[in-house]
């Protein structure tokens, strides 16, 4: 029979700390992440708000208060999360704490280079934190199916992509013979921009064919530009239902129950073990 050791102080810390942070099932652990989102809405708000001049010359020094307030915040967070597993290395350099780190790092950067607190903006990738808050576990499971189907249409992509590339390459050379610099097309590589900008259907306007020549072969291109915009999507749309269809009512349903050591995510709803270490979950 194996007995218990007794656990210290700071093992009981870091695990009632471990259950405020990672706990999404508790109680507690609801009401730290709504007021994380917040504070992370907050947060953007306030570096959006910097880049706006006129309220940035009447209320700069607040927002940079604001900015310090939140970043001390989220570096107080980034520690306690480190402490309170019992693999931070494991949560250090998983997508979840690449991003709380990054989100804490350019104020500090501001006293080696200047407007680098700008970038503060990338917490907002912290939001995705939302997807766990939610429970949607679902939406997380569409998203593995997306990137599935990225995945496999990337062969004919490319080869659309190549295609695409030989066509604008071919109409931009004879938009430059056929109008050449007097309309604006100084080089091959320019007619090769303005083929591209009206293939995609953008039309900035900045050249347009002049003769009539050119201006058929520019009704050409503006029509084939419609078909070609549909192709990628039709691609990955039917490699994405060939995913759903892969799928079958035998699999188990996902939820985001976290394990308390690795804090692997996302088990199946039925498992009583993580998947990764082996540890027992906590239901």
């Amino acid at each position: 029979m194996l007995i218990e050791e007794p656990k210290s102080k700071i093992d009981k810390i870091r695990q009632r700390i471990y259950i405020v942070i990672y706990g999404t099932n508790t109680k507690a652990g609801k009401i730290f992440d709504i007021f994380l989102l917040i504070f992370i809405l907050l947060s953007v708000l306030a570096v959006m708000l910097e880049s706006v001049q006129y309220i940035d010359e009447q209320y700069h020094a607040f927002l940079i208060a604001a900015e310090w307030f939140f970043t001390i915040l989220f570096s107080i967070e980034y520690i306690l999360r480190i402490f309170s597993t019992k693999k931070p290395w494991k949560y250090i350099f998983s997508f979840y704490g690449i991003i709380d780190f990054l989100a804490i790092l350019p104020m500090y950067l501001s006293f080696f280079f200047t407007g680098s607190n700008l970038l503060g903006s990338i917490r907002a990738l912290r939001l995705l934190r939302l997807f766990r808050v939610l429970k949607l576990a679902n939406f997380i499971g569409e998203a593995t199916n997306l990137k599935a189907a990225l995945k496999a249409s990337r062969a004919k992509i490319i080869v659309f992509l190549f295609t695409v590339l030989i066509i604008a390459m071919v109409v931009g050379t004879l938009m430059y013979l056929i109008e050449g610099p007097e309309s604006g097309y100084t080089s091959i590589p320019r007619g090769i921009y303005w083929t591209v900008v009206t293939l995609t259907t953008v039309g900035f306007g900045d050249i347009y064919p002049q003769t009539a020549l050119g201006q058929f072969l520019a009704m050409f291109v503006m029509i084939t530009g419609y078909g070609i915009i549909a192709v990628p999507t039709g691609i990955v749309s039917a490699e994405f239902a060939k995913q759903k269809g892969n799928k079958t009512k035998s699999n188990p349903e996902k939820t985001n129950i976290a394990c308390p050591v690795c804090n692997t995510e996302i088990h199946n709803e039925n498992a009583s073990y993580c998947y990764e270490c082996g540890s027992k979950l906590k239901v």
